[in-house]
């Protein structure tokens, strides 16, 4: 559909949004479908996929005794309600460890609107983590007292400032900033939306961190994969590959200090940005008597109970006229499960007049074109994309592939004016590098039996029934649902710019701060595309 079919509203609004960003012609999805698009490689963009040394200074613990560190803001479920994170005491690892105690230490928020005095205080609770090997030769580890303190009663769109800790034994954090969500209603949104996956801790994920902080952004999503501690033995050698590198251990091991690492590195931009992370496959982390996610779940708040979910594996939050549902890809998400009759009740109770935005977000992507995890979820796709498309979600992020990849409008792998755009952005920069190969280019399609992943249920992924790739497992070109795709690290922008319009851009760590490689205007059309919706 191109200008021609649009409304003088919907025409002047694009035109007008595309000068107020310096963009002339930026097309939006109502010019699509778009005929697919492949960058040709840059093997310059690779970048530096080596992990920051143990001894690099932004790493280190620079605090003393139960000073906080590692301090990170994160969303409740309502503009009105914020959750601050950070860790006191240090980590032990080793064959014969003892864990701290967290009762030893208070966990308290003193807070207050900025320009005025530090009145208010709220406490919450403490936890510590063990990540537990039974076997011999495999070092034990166990974490700092992890705090999490949720505050209430916040004012939309203001400013406040914050010191954590324990103020009994003069053990209080600097002061922080950080401004909250504005009110849910169709006119509201946060300014900008920082979308990126798969981060891990190298020179490129140093890279794509400052070009996101270049954008100022009000918020990020980590569409999973964040520290990458389970490419690396407990010993602490680190390895490029996860499936190839652990064949001779009796668990796959990981090493938990890069978690650590992970968060001293990150807390100057996540201790006054809020941060809302999904678990990728990287995050399972299996441990003694099956655990799994223990890491994840446990250093990161989720509203999880505010949303209605018994697991910080899926919940959902607004952030002004967006609702976000973050699903988990490595729990169960059949019809006859939890996390399902969760996801149906959430979106029915999604009242599109005051969020007309709905967004989903979940690691391993249902629609890439790239060789590398190819159709592995389609588990989850057969389950889960009936509802979505019911319920109207308008965008979709994931990560897991490291590249970058935006869909036409697709709806069961085809072309559907009303069905999402799926957008992949796993290149975040981590050790595992890029992904390059395509499934649709010459001896690059994979045997179907070797796309199921283990956590993600059975087989699914089937030939192609109908359509130009009818009877085969891969299209012999770039498939028409894919409109453009691209092997280089970045991150994502999302700017919603009212109920209908939003704008879309990726910025690539090869380019200038103030460039992107990618833009185009999302456009809701909720006349055309009349969707299910709730309220409460």
């Amino acid at each position: 559909m191109g200008f021609a079919s649009m409304s003088v509203i919907e025409l002047v609004l694009v035109l007008s949004l595309s000068f107020f960003h310096g963009g002339e012609g930026v097309l939006s999805t109502l010019d699509g479908p778009f005929k697919p698009v492949t960058v040709p490689l840059d093997n310059s963009s690779r970048g530096k996929a080596v992990d920051l040394s143990d001894t690099d200074p932004v790493v280190q613990r620079v605090v003393e005794g139960f000073e906080p560190e590692q301090i990170s803001l994160s969303l409740s479920a309502t503009y009105d309600s914020v959750w601050i994170s950070w860790i006191t005491g240090e980590f032990h690892i080793g064959y014969n460890i003892t864990s701290l105690d967290p009762k030893t230490v208070a966990s308290v928020v003193q807070y207050g609107m900025y320009g005025l005095p530090i009145t208010d205080e709220a406490t919450g609770y403490s936890l510590v983590y063990n990540q537990l090997y039974p076997f011999e030769g495999l070092q034990n580890y166990t974490s700092g007292i992890i705090h999490h303190v949720r505050l209430t009663g916040l004012m939309p769109d203001t400013l406040y400032q914050y010191q954590c800790g324990d103020p009994s034994i003069s053990a209080m954090s600097d002061v922080n900033y950080f401004e909250t969500m504005p009110v849910s209603g169709p006119h509201s949104y946060p300014s900008r939306v920082a979308v990126v996956g798969d981060l891990g801790l190298t020179f490129n994920t140093t890279s794509t961190v400052d070009h996101m902080i270049s954008n100022h952004p009000d918020l990020v999503l980590l569409v999973g994969d964040v520290s990458y501690a389970n490419l690396y033995l407990t010993n602490g050698t680190g390895s490029d590959c996860s499936s190839c590198s652990f064949s001779q251990t009796p668990i796959h091991e990981t090493y938990q200090p890069r978690w650590d690492y992970w968060g001293r590195y990150m807390q100057p931009l996540v201790s006054k940005v809020p941060i809302m992370v999904v678990e990728g496959n990287h995050e399972i982390e299996q441990q003694a008597e099956n655990q799994t996610f223990v890491a994840y779940s446990s250093r990161f708040a989720f509203p999880s109970e505010e949303s209605g979910s018994s697991s910080t594996l899926y919940y959902s939050f607004n952030a002004g006229g967006i609702h976000f549902i973050m699903l988990g890809a490595y729990i169960s998400y059949n019809k006859p499960e939890d996390q399902y009759k969760w996801l149906e009740r959430d979106l029915a109770s999604v009242d599109r007049e005051v969020t007309p935005w709905l967004v989903a977000v979940w690691h391993p992507p249902w629609y890439s074109t790239y060789m590398a995890h190819y159709r592995e979820a389609e588990c989850m796709r057969v389950e889960m994309e009936d509802i979505l498309y019911k319920y109207g979600v308008d965008i979709v992020f994931n990560g897991h592939v490291h590249a970058y990849e935006r869909s036409n409008r697709v709806y069961n792998y085809t072309l559907d004016p009303c069905g999402p755009i799926h957008i992949v952005v796993g290149d975040g920069g981590n050790r595992e590098k890029m992904a390059i190969a395509h499934a649709d280019e010459a001896g690059n399609c994979p045997e179907p039996s070797t796309t199921p992943d283990e956590y993600m249920g059975g087989f699914c992924a089937f030939n192609f029934t109908s359509g130009p790739a009818e009877g085969k497992f891969c299209w012999d070109r770039q498939p028409d649902y894919s409109a453009y795709r691209e092997s280089s690290f970045g991150h994502g922008i999302l700017e919603v710019q009212n109920e209908t319009h939003a704008l879309w851009t990726w910025h690539r760590n090869k380019d200038m701060y103030d460039l992107a490689g990618d833009e185009i205007y999302i456009v809701r059309q909720p006349d055309r595309c009349p969707v299910e919706s709730g309220g409460t």
